[in-house]
């Protein structure tokens, strides 16, 4: 009797656990776990959380590739709202960094966040290492960080020497600059440096294309350029040059140094929006990047399989368009749809019940 008792007890913990049918609890990061492959023993953490460009949506898919075609294990962190557990992006709260504590690999994918203290120092004591790093669009301003608080060296307008232009700009190579192009009527194409066509991450990359409007930037002197964005008047791959905007870099590659005098390796993009990564030239560029940033670039090849990994159907990047009442562990697994459709109802979920709670508290 006593075994039957004890067994109830623990089928019925598991089952409280497990009971969201993803395979793991509610309030655990979404995890990718890879087997064989190049990546087998390896980390990698994608950090989700910009307002506009949908990094929910784009980096749980290249985390997929990562694990499922590669053997990495990928964790994907995104902004939650405590309340409804929801995924939230841009709103300053990213549960369990605490995973960057044994990253390999730190993908960026933020925007303007200033994260909670004990949120924000793992990131700070992976750059104090000299983790590798991929920084995505927006991350050029990464964060943006009152002056009296002890990771304000971090922010993107940081004037301190020691770490001016804050993160993106001294780990990335590039802080915020400006637009260079408008979003969603004029694409960019990505042209390949003929002097660094055979870099690594380059290998196998034909024909980068993106939806996303251009960024201005002017990296750090010791970046490798790999491909000069050139902005089109329209938003297909074959439209015509914007005669008025010259090309300026896109893509590159550099290192940076922790605080011990370990170098990091980067590897940077102005883009990766949500739509970005339909293009198999920019998404192979983007896996690419991981790998070499890594250090495994003789792993790299054209043949390597960057074939998206389940269903992925990207929302139109826009200030507040994310897909609305969505929990990470709903995107769990290989065959869940990135993100799930929500019908109206659905979508409003999480609006009445943020308002509810704060009419309570007044």
């Amino acid at each position: 009797m006593r075994r039957f008792l004890v067994a109830l007890v623990a089928l019925t913990l598991a089952a409280t656990l497990f009971s969201n049918g993803s395979g793991f609890a509610a309030d655990s990061p979404l995890v990718y776990q890879g087997n064989d492959g190049i990546g087998s023993g390896k980390h990698i953490v994608f950090l989700a959380g910009d307002h506009e460009y949908r990094s929910e949506e784009a980096l749980p898919a290249l985390a997929r590739i990562l694990a499922k075609r590669h053997g990495f294990k990928c964790t994907v962190l995104f902004n939650i709202d405590p309340e409804t557990g929801y995924i939230t992006p841009g709103n300053n709260n990213m549960p369990h960094t605490d995973a960057v504590n044994s990253a390999d690999l730190l993908v960026f994918g933020l925007r303007f966040q200033n994260f909670p203290a004990e949120q924000m120092q793992p990131i700070a004591d992976y750059i104090k290492r000299g983790g590798p790093v991929v920084g995505t669009r927006t991350s050029t301003h990464a964060f943006k960080i009152p002056a009296k608080s002890p990771f304000a060296k971090f922010d993107f307008q940081y004037k301190g020497e020691e770490m001016k232009g804050g993160f993106g700009r001294q780990v990335l190579g590039e802080t915020w600059a400006g637009h260079y192009g408008r979003n969603h009527v004029m694409s960019t194409r990505l042209e390949i440096v003929p002097e660094n066509a055979e870099h690594p991450v380059l290998r196998g990359v034909e024909n980068p294309w993106v939806e996303a409007g251009g960024y201005w930037t002017d990296p750090e002197a010791n970046s490798v350029v790999l491909a000069n964005a050139q902005p089109l008047q329209g938003m297909t791959q074959d439209s015509p040059i914007a005669d008025d905007k010259k090309p300026c870099p896109g893509a590159w590659v550099r290192t940076y140094k922790g605080e011990n005098g370990s170098e990091g390796r980067v590897f940077t993009t102005t883009y990766c929006a949500s739509e970005d990564i339909r293009n198999d030239g920019f998404r192979r560029m983007m896996i690419n990047g991981c790998l070499w940033a890594l250090g495994m670039e003789d792993a790299i090849t054209g043949e390597l399989n960057t074939d998206f990994v389940g269903p992925y159907d990207p929302s139109t990047f826009s200030f507040g368009g994310y897909r609305k009442a969505v929990k990470p562990q709903e995107l769990a697994g290989w065959d869940s749809p990135i993100m799930p459709a929500r019908d109206e109802d659905a979508a409003s979920e999480a609006k009445p019940v943020a308002k509810k709670k704060k009419n309570a508290a007044e």
